[in-house]
């Protein structure tokens, strides 16, 4: 007979076995399903209808895969994450190597005075010409700072180039103008996680290196006095009997599900689909600090497939429509430091495409650090959703405060069955909540469309550690589909203080907690 020792040995060693041999009948299948279907390229726009069929038939072939090998879509994505959430401590193994390849982008000690080139600090004189005319002086002498001077200018469209730095000085304000035309012509952008031809968000730059925005200025976009009408919702001014987004977006909507080339989607005057404020698309080496941003007509900060990325010592106030605070989407190592966010819907909200652009292109977002940040208003804190069909992974957030009767969630996850997506390896600690509306952490399959869709949407290593909480409706509301559950989610050493309801748990396999109070008892399960 087995001594206890002896026996969990043997119990041991056939684990290890077992392990070893799901690990390598998963890599084998994932070898043979890459050598097969082929991999997703990253950047690419659009196609043509050759490629549309091609796509459908890759996805039903996939579809084949699957079933020839008898493993369910759960089954696929349940694979273990050797590489990353089964080391021994992700905040030292994998953090720093992420924040040690996020570099600020450097400039030449070389300003341009955008006054010298004709922009005047008077009421109702445009100087969009003079900006551009001093950034492409400055970028085609090999960069350095565009500097705007304390004043008030009034400008349309920024394109930011290489190597440019936009200066906005102390005691300087860039209001933008309220004419649509001041936006064109039409550029390469995204909305809401679609693609399409439109209105040039209010800074934008396009596969350019080494751009920047800073200073202690302030970027008025005057979306209160005259963009946030085009929502079409009264209570920001709008009567959808006269204009509206909804008509325009449910256009989008359809190019999208019918896989429209990009190039084909136009779009621009008259379409009401309000443009973004700041937006570097296909960039490397980002830097937005310093500057105040007030009444944007949507998404504030907005990188789209850029790398190497800081957001850093921004004041962000703007309760608009969609007034997101900063929503890196599809882009790669990124910093978000020391901002302040009292916003009109989520504060940060990491995305990676919608529905069939977010699977066409096919670029998470992923390395992410948020650090010393403070949430006031807003739908959520720190989200994650919901235009995340691409995925996202390898989110690291820390030592951020968020305190608001007006903010509906601290920690949000928003997915559903329409965008599918994998999102995994998410570490939150050291957060401090005051008061939120409704739930301090929540995870929701059930957002917008829900369980109708096709595709899976997957959480799973969501990890929380030393959290506190003042007040809230739930401590947690977690709620995955029936066939789609929510994976894996860890919190230790968290309080949370005044609850009104018990959490709500649905669909939820592996719900770990260790050291874990609610209104000063502990509790061993939610």
């Amino acid at each position: 007979m087995f001594s206890d020792l002896g026996v969990r040995s043997v119990f041991g060693f056939w684990s290890l076995v077992f392990g070893f041999w799901s690990l390598v009948f998963g890599l084998w299948s994932l070898a043979k399903f890459r050598a097969t279907f082929g991999k997703a390229q990253p950047f690419r726009s659009s196609g043509g209808t050759a490629a549309r069929m091609d796509l459908n038939n890759q996805m039903i072939n996939r579809r084949e895969f699957i079933r020839n090998f008898g493993l369910t879509s759960a089954g696929l994505i349940i694979l273990p994450n050797v590489a990353f959430s089964q080391s021994a401590d992700p905040w030292k193994t994998e953090y720093p190597k992420i924040l040690g390849r996020i570099k600020a982008p450097k400039f030449p000690k070389r300003d341009f005075l955008i006054t010298k080139y004709g922009a005047k600090a008077v009421a109702g004189f445009d100087s969009r010409e003079a900006i551009n005319k001093a950034i492409d002086a400055c970028s085609k002498a090999g960069g350095g700072r565009v500097v705007v001077p304390a004043g008030e200018f009034l400008t349309g469209a920024i394109r930011l180039k290489s190597n440019v730095n936009l200066h906005v000085s102390k005691g300087a304000t860039l209001k933008f103008s309220m004419d649509p035309n001041a936006y064109l012509p039409i550029v390469h952008t995204r909305w809401e996680g679609m693609e399409l031809m439109h209105l040039s968000p209010f800074i934008y730059a396009y596969e350019q290196t080494n751009v920047a925005i800073t200073g202690e200025g302030t970027l008025d976009g005057q979306g209160k006095s005259f963009f946030w009408k085009w929502h079409g919702n009264p209570n920001y001014g709008g009567d959808p009997k006269v204009l509206s987004q909804r008509p325009a977006r449910a256009r989008l909507y359809e190019m999208m599900d019918k896989n429209v080339p990009v190039a084909e989607r136009i779009f621009g005057l008259g379409h009401y689909l309000r443009p973004q404020f700041i937006q570097p698309y296909k960039c490397k080496n980002v830097l937005i600090e310093g500057v105040t941003i007030v009444d944007s007509p949507m998404w504030e900060v907005h990188p789209v497939l850029c790398e190497n990325v800081i957001v850093r010592d921004l004041h962000i106030s703007t309760h608009g429509p969609n007034n997101d605070g900063c929503d890196p989407e599809s882009c790669k190592d990124v910093l978000i430091d020391n901002c302040f966010f009292d916003t009109g819907d989520d504060c940060i909200a990491i995305k990676s495409g919608r529905n069939n652009d977010g699977r066409r292109i096919n670029v998470p977002t992923e390395n992410i650090i948020v650090r010393n940040c403070t949430m006031k208003d807003g739908h959520g804190g720190i989200t994650v959703g919901s235009e995340i069909s691409g995925g996202v992974r390898n989110l690291f957030a820390h030592d951020c405060k968020m305190d608001s009767p007006n903010l509906d969630h601290a920690l949000r996850v928003k997915n559903n069955a329409s965008r599918g997506g994998l999102l995994e390896n998410f570490y939150f600690k050291n957060i401090t909540v005051g008061e939120v509306a409704h739930a301090v952490i929540t995870i929701d399959f059930n957002y917008e469309e829900g369980a109708k869709g096709d595709f899976t949407p997957v959480v799973r290593n969501y990890v929380v550690d030393n959290l506190t909480s003042g007040k809230s409706k739930y401590a947690v509301d977690i709620q995955g589909l029936d066939k789609f559950p929510i994976y894996d989610v860890a919190i230790s050493n968290s309080n949370f203080g005044v609850v009104e309801n018990k959490s709500v748990i649905k669909n939820v396999k592996g719900l770990k907690l260790n050291n874990v109070t609610v209104e000063g008892k502990r509790v061993d399960s939610l």
